[in-house]
């Protein structure tokens, strides 16, 4: 029989206990094995890639237009955020999508800015996708993946310890692989999406944006249509759950928004 081996005991141990923080947005706890120096790192790996591989836009208006909303919700964090070198770049694409990276690197599709008609729509998703970021979400799933890996890696090296059929061995880990996605990873990503939704109300409420511009903005994207997974296996919550809770959240941030709304006029 084989011994199992020591380093790997070792390897998962360290995953487990080295790294429980807490959200600094919301005071949830989180586990992260990614730090702050790496996760911005790998941010501007990223959004270097993506400038070299996507077109840059060159709307003076869109330009202008994302910059003045993404500096005043810069400004709405509160905070500066580690590491951050902050840049805002349009990309000449159809797309609707945004996305923000660590290290403050936010991107805007043309397609959205079609789409979200008023600053205060293009405020919801900005602080949205900066929400992300401020609450190290890529971190936390990185993490995450990486203990679901060493917990597979342990029971595949436990198996072979114990000389289970390897067509057994292959099936359990298969049921492994797909029993971490639908009951860890993905109720995880759902959260993610909805801290982020609330976070991202605060951060554009606090800008001078309208927070109720949220929900508007989210009747537009499910109007959009086109085929989505079941809930259990949608990395987001519904359209019409994403929509219900923004509406609930709307009414939190309005005084919010009117004290902040006054600073820009």
């Amino acid at each position: 029989m084989q011994c199992f081996p020591l380093a790997h005991i070792l390897a998962v141990l360290v995953l487990f206990l080295s790294g429980c923080v807490t959200n600094p947005e919301t005071g949830r706890s989180q586990l992260m094995l990614v730090s702050p120096g790496e996760e911005a790192s790998m941010g501007l790996a990223s959004f270097t890639q993506i400038k070299q591989q996507e077109k840059i836009s060159t709307d003076t208006v869109a330009n202008a237009r994302v910059t003045r909303v993404g500096k005043r919700i810069q400004q709405s964090v509160g905070r500066e955020i580690p590491n951050a070198q902050w840049e805002f770049v349009v990309f000449d694409s159809p797309t609707v999508n945004a996305f923000a990276l660590p290290g403050g690197k936010v991107g805007v599709y043309t397609g959205l800015l079609k789409l979200a008609a008023t600053d205060d729509e293009l405020a919801i998703v900005m602080g949205h996708e900066i929400a992300h970021v401020t609450s190290r979400h890529g971190a936390e799933r990185t993490s995450q993946n990486y203990a679901i890996a060493g917990i597979g890696a342990l029971a595949a090296f436990g198996m072979e310890a114990k000389q289970v059929d390897p067509a057994k061995r292959n099936m359990i880990l298969a049921a492994y692989g797909i029993g971490s996605q639908v009951g860890f990873a993905l109720p995880y990503s759902r959260l993610h999406e909805s801290e982020a939704d609330s976070i991202g109300l605060r951060f554009a409420a606090g800008a001078g944006y309208d927070p109720r511009a949220g929900a508007t903005f989210w009747r537009k994207m499910a109007a959009q249509g086109g085929q989505k997974p079941p809930a259990l296996l949608s990395t987001h919550p519904s359209d019409a759950d994403r929509i219900r809770n923004l509406e609930q959240l709307a009414p939190r941030y309005m005084a919010l928004y009117e004290q902040s709304k006054a600073r820009y006029q």
